[in-house]
Formats: C-alpha cells, sequence, structure tokens
C-alpha cells in the first residue's frame, strides 16, 4: 500500500522524532520517560499496520505471478529480495531493542513493559561496548538497506524522503566532537528512548519497504485496468487454399502483452495451447468457408475477457500455370524451354517432372528445360509443390511431340559486320558471292531459331544452250568447281542450289524440300 510522504501520519512522526531528539539533550523526569513509552506504542501500531499493508502488497504480487510468471517473475524476485532485507533488518532491531531491555531489567525484561526506563548505561552497553557492541553493525545494515532501497526508486522525491528517514549522517556539532553515529545517538541514551528510536527505525524500514513494492506492483500493471478496446483477430497465412493444403492462421488478442495467452475457442472446443496462436485444418473441399469462434483471456483482477472472431477463406482446385515459352508443342530431341509457376508459390518451391518418361525435364535457370525422346507420344509434365511442408499436386499437363521441322537453306554474308542471310528471290551482288565460303541451313521463322548443320547440296547451272549442268559439294562449303561457275557468271544470270541434305539438334538427317533460287546481280 502507497503511503503518501505529506501525510498526517508520516508528518506525526517525524514531529515526535524531532520532540524526542530534543528531549535526549535534556535531563528529562520520570514524567517525560513516560511519554517515549507512549510515542513507543503509537509507533509500534503504526508499523503493525504498514506491514500488514506489505504484506497483502506482497501476497498481491506472488499471486499474479503464479497467474503469469513470465512477466511478473522479474518484478516478483525483487520484490521478495525487498521484502527479506526489510525482514531481516526489522528482526535485527527487534534483537537489539530485547538485548537493551534485558541489559536494564535483567534475564526478564519484557519491551512492553520497561522497570529501569532511566538507565543510561544499558544502551551505551548493548551498543557501543568495544568488542561487543551491536552499534557498528546496525549502522551498516542501515546503510545496506538504504542504498538497496534507494536502487529501485527513480523519483527524486520519494529516494529524498528515504535517504532523510533511513540517514547516518552525524550533526556537524557532534562530528567537531568525534563522535560516530552510533555514539550521536545511543551515548548515555535512556532505555525508554533507545528503545523508542529503534521502533522509529522500524517504521521507517516498513516505510521504505512499502513504497518500493508498490514501485514493483505498478511496473507489473497488476492494479492497472485492462484496455477496453480489446479485439480478437484472425491472420490466415493466405485466404486461398489448394484443396487438399493446409489452411494456416495466427488467431491473436489486439492490445494485450505477448507474455499473456488467451485461451482460443472454435467450434465450442478448446484449441491446444501454443505460444503464437496458430491454428491448422486440413481443406479436402472446394469452396468458401468461415472460421468461427472466440479467445478468452483471465484478467489481473480475476475476471474472464471474451471476445468473438470470424474469418472467411476460400478453397479452390489445384492449379498450374504451364506455358511453353517458344512454342506450343515440344520438339523431339531438342532443348525446348518451358516456364512453369504455381500461383503464390515461390519458384523455389516448385517442382516439375515427366510423368511418363518420355525424355526429360530439367531445371535451368528460371525454367525448365524439356527435352522429349520420342515423335509421336505425348509429354506429360506433372507439376508439384511444397505448401505448408507437404508436398501438393498441382496438376498434370500434356504436350504433343513433334519432329522439328525443315530448315531452309541461306547464304549468310556480313553487312557492315551484322550476319545477313540471302534468301533468293532478289539480286545478290556478284562479289559477295565469291566471298562467301558457302550455304547454312536453319529454322528461321520469328519464333524458332534453330540452326542446322549441312552436310552437302547441289548446284544446277544452265549453259548457253539452255542445258542444266550440275555441280555437288560435300559438305556446307562451295566447291572449287562451283566457285568457277561462279565467276563465268554474268548479270542477271541464276543458279539453283537444291538437294541440300541437313542434320538439327535431334540427330535426324533430312533432305530439304526447298530449292534456293540465287539470281547474280
Amino acid at each position: 500500500m502507497y503511503i503518501n510522504p505529506d501525510s498526517p501520519r508520516q508528518k506525526m512522526i517525524n514531529l515526535m522524532y524531532i520532540v524526542l531528539m530534543a528531549l535526549l539533550a535534556l535531563n528529562v523526569s520520570s514524567d517525560v520517560l513516560n511519554g517515549f513509552s507512549l510515542v513507543d506504542e503509537s509507533l509500534s501500531r503504526t508499523t503493525a499496520n504498514s506491514t500488514v499493508q506489505n504484506n497483502a502488497l506482497f501476497q498481491e504480487l506472488a499471486g499474479a505471478n503464479r497467474q503469469n510468471p513470465e512477466k511478473v517473475g522479474p518484478w516478483y524476485e525483487k520484490a521478495a529480495h525487498v521484502k527479506a532485507m526489510a525482514d531481516s533488518l526489522y528482526r535485527y532491531v527487534d534483537e537489539l531493542k530485547l538485548r537493551i531491555v534485558q541489559e536494564a531489567d535483567g534475564d526478564d525484561g519484557d519491551v512492553a513493559h520497561i522497570e529501569n526506563r532511566e538507565d543510561l548505561e544499558a544502551a551505551s552497553y548493548v551498543m557501543l561496548a568495544p568488542t561487543r557492541g551491536e552499534g557498528k553493525e546496525l549502522y551498516n545494515r542501515i546503510n545496506r538497506f538504504r542504498e538497496t532501497m534507494l536502487s529501485y526508486v527513480g523519483d527524486p522525491v520519494q529516494q529524498q524522503i528515504i535517504r532523510e528517514n533511513l540517514s547516518t549522517t552525524v550533526p556537524n556539532s557532534f562530528q567537531a566532537a568525534g563522535k560516530n553515529w552510533q555514539e550521536y545517538i545511543f551515548e548515555n541514551t535512556p532505555v525508554a528512548a533507545a528503545v523508542t528510536l529503534l521502533t522509529k527505525l522500524q517504521s521507517d524500514v516498513r516505510y521504505a519497504e512499502g513504497e518500493v513494492l508498490h514501485l514493483l506492483t505498478q511496473n507489473t500493471d497488476v492494479q492497472d485496468v485492462r484496455v477496453n478496446q480489446l479485439q480478437a483477430y484472425v491472420i490466415p497465412t493466405s485466404q486461398n487454399v489448394v484443396r487438399g493444403g493446409t489452411y494456416s492462421a495466427r488467431i491473436i488478442l489486439a492490445a494485450v502483452d505477448s507474455t499473456q495467452r488467451p485461451a482460443i475457442y472454435i467450434g465450442g472446443q478448446r484449441q491446444p495451447d501454443n505460444k503464437e496462436g496458430w491454428y491448422e485444418t486440413v481443406c479436402n473441399r472446394t469452396g468458401e468457408f468461415s472460421l468461427n469462434g472466440y479467445l478468452e483471456l483471465t484478467q489481473g483482477n480475476g475476471d474472464t475477457l471474451r471476445r468473438p472472431f470470424e474469418q472467411k477463406y476460400t478453397v479452390v482446385e489445384p492449379s498450374a500455370t504451364v506455358s511453353a515459352t517458344l512454342m506450343n508443342v515440344l520438339y523431339a530431341g531438342y532443348d525446348n524451354p518451358i516456364s512453369i509457376s504455381v500461383p503464390g508459390i515461390p519458384a523455389s518451391q516448385v517442382q516439375a517432372t515427366l510423368a511418363n518418361g518420355n525424355g526429360t525435364l530439367r531445371r535451368q535457370g528460371n525454367g525448365y528445360i524439356a527435352r522429349p525422346a520420342n515423335i509421336g507420344k505425348d509429354a506429360v509434365i506433372r507439376v508439384t509443390a511444397q505448401v505448408n511442408g507437404r508436398t501438393q499436386s498441382m496438376g498434370d499437363y500434356t504436350y504433343r511431340v513433334r519432329q522439328l521441322p525443315d530448315p531452309s537453306p541461306f547464304i549468310e554474308y556480313p553487312d557492315k559486320g551484322t550476319p545477313k542471310r540471302y534468301r533468293g528471290g532478289t539480286g545478290l551482288p556478284k562479289a559477295v558471292l565469291m566471298n562467301t565460303p558457302g550455304i547454312v541451313a536453319a529454322i528461321d521463322d520469328g519464333l524458332l531459331n534453330i540452326n542446322f548443320r549441312v552436310l552437302g547440296f547441289e548446284t544446277v547451272f544452265f549453259d548457253n544452250m539452255g542445258n542444266a549442268v550440275p555441280e555437288v559439294s560435300a559438305g556446307a562449303s562451295f566447291s572449287a568447281r562451283q566457285k568457277e561457275m561462279f565467276r563465268r557468271l554474268s548479270r542477271g544470270k541464276r543458279f539453283y542450289i537444291s538437294r541440300v541434305r541437313a542434320v538439327g539438334p535431334d540427330g535426324v538427317e533430312r533432305t530439304l524440300p526447298t530449292t534456293l533460287e540465287v539470281i547474280v546481280n
């Protein structure tokens, strides 16, 4: 319980302490000593009340620690340390009071009924004896307790009150006389006054203990009213779930600290406890669904807070996007680029295979390379993905397998550093023709660009009588005989390149049906 330093009780204690110290400087009478007993009784009652209040505050902290040790634990441990120090010092002072009274009244001495209240030797003997005096030990204990309490208090006003109440500073006039704190307090002090001073010390100990316990309690929010704008939320990893996949959602209570875990109820059933509030269920049917339930949270005052929640989600059929990068069919014996993706799934978690064994499918860069083996047998691409830690089928996709189409023959020559292909039908400068080593063959239709290796071809010239003069080349290069025929050609003359034999990347050798007409310009 917090004690206001400016309360009438505290002011009364301070005033009595001032009066007590003033009286100690006088040669007091028996009536005045009776007054000390009255002050001691009042201080004892006040201290007892403070003890009860402090114990209640500590028990409240202990209860909160049992409910939420993760949050309250560190503060409870500090409070336990504070209480242990205060109780230890309090009991030690109680022992000193009893020893002083027994020194004055004998072994049967009773602190509550002091007979030799005016005895000036008892307190000095117990507290100041050269080898067995307890004054130095009390001085050290007060200093340790004071500094520990100050380490927990940040408010300057509270610090000043605790520092003054538990001060062991000797006034300058007594310092000049060479007295230390224990001599200043207990030398030639009547038993009644010494006991009252020690009771006042116990009261100050309980006051400091209460201040720190109150501060530690505030730090745990034990007595705070919880916010009244709490709402329950469901945070799914995705609102679209593939059939057969897993719906995952995080169910949280907004505006509550992460150390207080609410109980989750779905369909009236309490879900297993987990720190992050995850809920998962396998989705075997497509359509729209709703996750309904409520959260329950026990507040600091013991009341139960309940908040309902609802979250809609959609379950869809498995789907994937599969497209041939360059063509609508797959060509046998050729590396066909394939792009495969699944909406909402990272590429690294998507896998694809040729399900029916017709060739190979391998990952390359951000895509795949399909190389079917058999013409006329479909290639079935099977797509799977890792969804929530399990392999999920995304469907099979069938492609027809065809042979690569026949290429076309070209005469390739450089034009200002850029390769240019002569396709026939127009004039070709004779100088270009003479400097060209041979012909090439390729599929070059704007969609595919696939080079073939030329194995041989035939050129057909016509003499002045109109007779056909064929010349055969072994390989892709013009033969010497063919070059000689080129030199004899005049402007406007033409010849034909035919019977071109070529082999493509699929390893299939073919004779091209296309004839290339060359017109000499």
